[in-house]
């Protein structure tokens, strides 16, 4: 399944599944709970900050939109397997751009078969108790794939670089990919996301 960037919709992504070569994959794309402010169409998981330095702040985890957002996901995905019958272990999570940051957020620490983050950025880790165990126990982590544009002028690419470090440093195992191309979603980087979710061994459980 994949997550929608800021002020874009479920529709904007459910394009990608047309140009994957995944026939056995079933595909899922949610709307973020909010309306944009600017777009009588648009969604987002919470508004933006005016300064991206804000992102780096614990405070920032305290903001209403991204609370409710992240209990609405949390929620919808855990009914899943009742309503599909695909457990998360075999559930492949990803999100473009606002919704690479929920990908990570909701993701890290529950058991996906892997994370996709295209254009995205890393929310601070919220809890220190889950940081503690993910330094006891690595493996824990799904694999992640992060792909970002060098001339991204909406999401910095030194914000893919941040996300990078601190996930190789709490043990997390990461593909990264740079690519010449802005905020968007090009043909070499369906060819990564189409390279990664083959190599993904899914579970039988």
């Amino acid at each position: 399944m994949i997550l929608h960037g800021w002020g874009a919709s479920a529709q904007d992504v459910a394009a990608l599944a047309s140009y994957l070569d995944l026939p056995d994959y079933q595909f899922l794309f949610p709307n973020a709970p909010f309306p944009h402010p600017y777009s009588p169409t648009g969604k987002m998981w919470y508004g933006l900050p005016s300064d991206y330095s804000v992102f780096s702040s614990l405070e920032f985890l305290q903001q209403t939109e991204l609370q409710e957002s992240r209990i609405q996901l949390v929620s919808w995905l855990q009914s899943l397997e009742k309503t599909t019958g695909i457990p998360l272990t075999r559930t492949i999570l990803g999100g473009f751009s606002q919704g690479g940051a929920m990908t990570l957020d909701v993701g890290l620490f529950r058991p996906f078969a892997a994370l996709m983050v295209l254009s995205g950025y890393l929310h601070p880790l919220r809890q220190p108790s889950e940081l503690e165990l993910a330094k006891n126990a690595p493996a824990q982590f799904p694999p992640i794939l992060l792909v970002h544009g060098r001339q991204d002028r909406v999401v910095p690419l030194n914000a893919a670089h941040q996300a990078r470090d601190r996930l190789q440093q709490i043990g997390a195992g990461v593909q990264y990919f740079e690519q010449d191309m802005g905020h968007e979603i090009d043909s070499l980087v369906l060819r990564h996301m189409q390279s990664f979710i083959e190599e993904i061994p899914l579970s039988t459980e």
